[in-house]
């Protein structure tokens, strides 16, 4: 097992940056399996006001790198919410759904197949691997996101000096652009899904966790709910559960396991 930091210079952001990786080289299951196929990578996502080391302290992510043979990816993205901005070095969507996945296929030779690239994330990087796989929907082919924080209806409806309990409107407008142009704007997944349908293109299949004491467990019911009057099949559970690690942790493996798993035929809500 190997897990180790990398700092490169990202035209994306235009600046140098670094993130984390596990490679599960060296696992007894990785050796076993080391000439059948280049790794497997999730990009895994971190939330609001946290960094990439947020799921190494908090969760076995490491032990689970090496018991699936998966190769685990761990950038930063600041307080971006994993979007692209309109000012120059603020491309983050960009940065998680192009650059880094190129840099680490260049550099330590992971496998480039849509079938074998995930996102997964929780809270702002839950919204994150929903948002960058649909904006990127040729590279990833599915994603996992707990407890998301799809708020850009909510975004929408703010207005200037307003804000929410997490940030100002201002911070907002950063992210997202401005409310008024949002809802048909490329910051929303729900645009982007309707786009993808379309243009029938390709569409990541999904697996969505919130816990129902969760603060976000509304805008997740609703999307998921916008995902079924679109037809597009994924997969919907509930459990008992706050915003936090414990209920993280307890979806963290199965998670996983779905990412890994024969490619599903239909849509559940559990």
């Amino acid at each position: 097992m190997a897990f180790f930091t990398i700092e490169f210079y990202s035209e994306c952001l235009k600046r140098c940056v670094d993130f984390k990786a596990i490679l599960p080289n060296d696992a007894p299951e990785a050796q076993e399996a080391a000439d059948e196929s280049a790794l497997k990578t999730l990009y895994l996502l971190h939330g609001y006001g946290n960094r990439n080391s947020e799921w190494v302290w908090n969760s076995n992510i490491v032990e689970l790198s090496g018991k699936y043979r998966l190769c685990v990816v761990l950038p930063s993205g600041e307080n971006s919410f994993y979007l692209d901005g309109e000012a120059t070095g603020r491309q983050y969507g960009s940065f998680i759904g192009e650059e880094l996945p190129r840099y680490m296929q260049r550099t330590l030779g992971v496998s480039a197949k849509r079938e074998d690239n995930f996102l997964g994330g929780l809270s702002m990087g839950g919204f994150g691997a929903i948002h960058t796989a649909l904006q990127f929907p040729e590279r990833f082919g599915r994603l996992f996101a707990l407890s998301s924080a799809l708020i850009a209806p909510e975004v929408m409806k703010m207005k200037e000096g307003g804000g929410n309990g997490v940030a100002n409107e201002a911070y907002y407008r950063l992210q997202f652009g401005k409310p008024e142009l949002l809802e048909q704007g490329e910051s929303n997944p729900e645009e982007l899904v309707r786009r993808i349908l379309q243009q029938k293109g390709l569409m990541p299949e999904m697996y969505l966790a919130c816990g129902t004491e969760d603060f976000l467990i509304r805008e997740n019911r609703r999307f998921s709910g916008f995902l079924k009057e679109q037809g597009v099949k994924h997969r919907y559970q509930e459990s008992p559960g706050e915003h936090n690690f414990v209920f993280w942790n307890a979806w963290l493996e199965p998670a996983i396991q779905w990412l890994l798993a024969p490619k599903e035929e239909e849509c559940e809500r559990g």
